[in-house]
């Protein structure tokens, strides 16, 4: 009942939202007779404000047509390499006309970015792809707003997730490096270990940032919450029904609105300041800080809905059983065994203000990868970084990306695969098989 009296108060707003856009611009433009009036920037700024706190915000674009390589500048197109039901898999493909920088892109190193499906699209990631995309060949993974899913293409579940992975790594081929951003941590690190398992290849190097591997270090609220609720309270209190205006009518979701109330609930000063800071600047006419205001919200205010069975699946595996750290995962009928990841080189980047996954929890990886060498093993903590941090805005570019592009380079020479085993192989077809399998 929650998601339709929500959407009801949306379909209410809407055309005072409009009204308020149409009527800003009235008195902020230089060729109406209202711009002035006395007050009319104030006017015009207070109404600009009350239509951005009301208006719906729709999945913005990742927008990257162009990057400079080697001070050349190479067009970029997006392009679907994998769709599923739940998400594609994009591939930002680099173009040039110059023979030399046309040479040096196809010997740079392949990289998958597992971006979150935790209430943001992954364009949040942009600035994350628009720097990779100077020295490697990207793709990413766009998971799909659950709302806009039919119930026709069935459930989804972690276990769903981690297949999806799997598929997408073997797709790119044993050339990819994996790097996962916050949420996909846990998921893609079962992945690669069930891959291993089984005799598979994996990735060449596995980065891992601001991910709550092992969420009893240093808990944050986010880990509290969901660490002191039963699994039946999330199930009774945070889902909900998608209302018939939406192609996933009647598939149970835990709501995007919901999650963005809970991002605003951590930090109410700051969203306050940044609100007040923004009407300001509209009244001072700074439009280039305005527009940077209306850039980020953009980003942070657009929201997906993400499948019940995945949402609920994440709280109890991760943050009530600890499954991945206590060695008790089981995913279609296999263990999770991150120490049979051999071959992989693993670097795990921390930020040192993250408020959303704590120290320590992403640097336990290190202590579930008993089968990397040490000399394979790397952690990086990003000083004066919160979450957001380490993966965009000046201390990505600066402190971040170097790191990452280095340890990316240094390990392309893949180490030679061990042998499948008859246990191994006989994994290997149970993992088919359970992918093959309906979800439940």
């Amino acid at each position: 009942m929650l998601y339709q009296l929500y959407e009801t108060h949306r379909a209410l707003l809407s055309p005072f939202s409009e009204f308020a856009s149409a009527s800003a611009k009235l008195y902020s433009h230089p060729l109406s007779p209202f711009t002035h009036t006395p007050l009319a920037h104030r006017i015009s700024a207070g109404l600009d404000l009350m239509h951005r706190l009301s208006k719906e915000y729709e999945k913005p674009e990742f927008g990257i047509t162009s990057v400079k390589v080697g001070g050349v500048d190479v067009a970029v197109q997006e392009q679907v390499a994998i769709e599923k039901p739940f998400c594609r898999l994009l591939r930002f493909k680099r173009f040039t006309d110059d023979q030399a920088v046309l040479g040096q892109l196809k010997e740079q190193p392949t990289v998958l970015v597992v971006a979150p499906l935790s209430g943001h699209h992954a364009t949040l990631l942009r600035e994350t792809v628009k720097m990779l995309l100077i020295d490697h060949k990207v793709y990413i993974t766009d998971w799909t707003d659950a709302r806009m899913v039919p119930t026709e293409a069935g459930p989804f579940h972690l276990d769903d997730y981690i297949y999806y992975v799997q598929e997408f790594i073997r797709h790119i081929g044993p050339e990819v490096n994996v790097i996962s951003v916050c949420q996909p941590t846990v998921p893609v690190l079962a992945a690669i270990s069930l891959m291993a398992s089984a005799g598979e290849f994996t990735p060449r190097t596995m980065t891992m940032m601001g991910g709550p591997i092992d969420a009893r270090k240093s808990p944050t609220a986010v880990n509290n919450l969901a660490m002191n609720k039963s699994y039946e309270w999330f199930e009774n209190n945070v889902i909900y029904r998608v209302p018939v205006n939406y192609p996933g009518n009647g598939r149970r979701v835990y709501p995007g609105f919901l999650q963005h109330s809970g991002f605003i609930a951590m930090n109410p000063d700051r969203h306050l300041k940044s609100h007040y800071d923004y009407f300001m600047d509209l009244m001072r006419g700074e439009d280039e800080s305005a527009e940077f205001h209306r850039a980020f919200y953009d980003e942070y205010n657009a929201v997906l809905d993400m499948p019940a069975e995945y949402y609920l699946d994440t709280i109890k595996t991760i943050f009530q059983d600890f499954a991945l750290v206590n060695g008790t995962w089981d995913v279609g009928g296999n263990l999770v065994r991150p120490q049979d990841i051999t071959t992989s080189a693993l670097l795990t980047i921390e930020g040192e203000l993250d408020d959303i996954s704590g120290a320590g929890q992403t640097k336990a990886a290190h202590e579930l990868c008993t089968g990397i060498p040490k000399s394979r093993q790397f952690h990086y903590d990003v000083i004066g970084a919160g979450h957001y941090g380490i993966f965009s805005g000046r201390r990505w570019r600066e402190k971040v990306y170097p790191e990452l592009r280095d340890f990316i380079a240094k390990h392309q020479t893949a180490s030679a695969p061990r042998k499948a085993s008859a246990g191994s192989k006989t994994a290997a077809r149970k993992a088919t098989t359970a992918r093959k399998r309906p979800a439940r």
